[in-house]
């Protein structure tokens, strides 16, 4: 597994890592046995960059990577992430409120500080207001956190959030059917020494090219459940793309892959081929797909044609079928 400086955290996080949305159940239910596996493989990979929230699973994802990474040697990297609780989204932020939520975090996942927190998708009026930052701040003076950065939906939040020079990371869904932040937001946080998190980046699994259009999700799966933005921002499903549109724009990637690639290897390589990805960060059901993924960071980069091919389809064939916020 090969590592990459987050930002100007000073962190070398592995280039793949675990995103652990999946472990609240909001992608169907998750038992203890299955959750023992997905780390265990995760630790047999070298991955040592974790992501998590404190919305997932109303907590329980924090304590599962808690249980399972307190006393890891190496002492791996967790990242989580405030700002979309009841009672604080959309509009409770405070500092007393961040500073409760922190601790809460930091009981679950059994450290005394923590390594990342993320702003959580806040209302774009609260980042540009400024005011949170500030307490972001507060919290590094009191060692809650080590660093902080923000979780965006839009080009525009990214931006905003880039103002601050202390900012250590952006996490954006970045991957083939979402390339608008290639234009602006990644130059400029490369310019800026911002880390890049991927999250999505298989776009809710359309990209592993292994749904079709009778593919079913369990009732408590966000796939079913927000599919058309139902809960939330509607591109955290499917990248924004209706389903059975998407079913179809998935076969013709499958089409494109290279030789010796698996369709999703392919779309997660074609994120870590851009120079500001910090990491990428799959989820997972099973632990096979976390080996599978992880071997993402020992394949070449892809070819430049093939780079350019699927900038010109993501242009003429998907921007245009990309709903909500981008």
């Amino acid at each position: 597994m090969k590592t990459r400086t987050l930002g100007n955290t000073g962190f070398n996080v592995s280039e793949v890592g675990l995103g652990c949305w999946q472990l609240g159940g909001d992608f169907g239910p998750i038992d203890n046995p299955t959750v023992d596996s997905i780390f265990s493989a995760a630790h047999d990979a070298g991955i040592n960059f974790f992501d998590t929230a404190d919305v997932y699973g109303d907590g329980a994802s924090e304590r599962y990577v808690g249980e399972h990474l307190t006393g890891s040697t190496p002492e791996p990297i967790i990242a989580t992430k405030y700002g979309r609780a009841g009672g604080t989204y959309p509009d409770g932020y405070s500092l007393t409120d961040l500073r409760d939520s922190l601790k809460r975090a930091q009981d679950r996942l059994q450290r005394d500080n923590i390594d990342l927190i993320q702003l959580h998708c806040i209302p774009t009026e609260v980042m540009a207001r400024g005011e949170i930052f500030d307490w972001l701040r507060t919290m590094q003076q009191e060692q809650h956190i080590k660093f902080f950065g923000a979780s965006v939906e839009t080009v525009e939040e990214g931006l905003i959030c880039a103002q601050h020079d202390d900012l250590s990371s952006l996490q954006v869904i970045f991957n083939i059917f979402r390339q608008k932040l290639l234009a602006e937001l990644l130059p400029t946080a490369q310019e800026k020494n911002i880390g890049i998190i991927a999250r999505l980046p298989l776009a809710s699994g359309l990209l592993s090219g292994k749904f079709n259009t009778h593919t079913q999700f369990d009732k408590t799966d966000h796939r079913h459940f927000n599919k058309d933005g139902q809960m939330f921002n509607v591109g955290e499903t499917f990248a924004g793309i209706p389903f059975v549109k998407g079913v179809e724009l998935a076969e013709a990637i499958k089409n494109k892959t290279p030789e010796g690639y698996s369709t999703a290897q392919m779309a997660m390589r074609w994120i870590l081929d851009q120079p500001a990805v910090s990491t990428i960060i799959p989820g997972a059901s099973r632990a096979s797909q976390v080996t599978e993924n992880a071997k993402v960071s020992e394949l070449e980069p892809l070819p430049k044609t093939l780079h350019d091919d699927l900038h010109r389809f993501y242009s003429e064939s998907v921007a245009a079928h990309i709903r909500g916020a981008y």
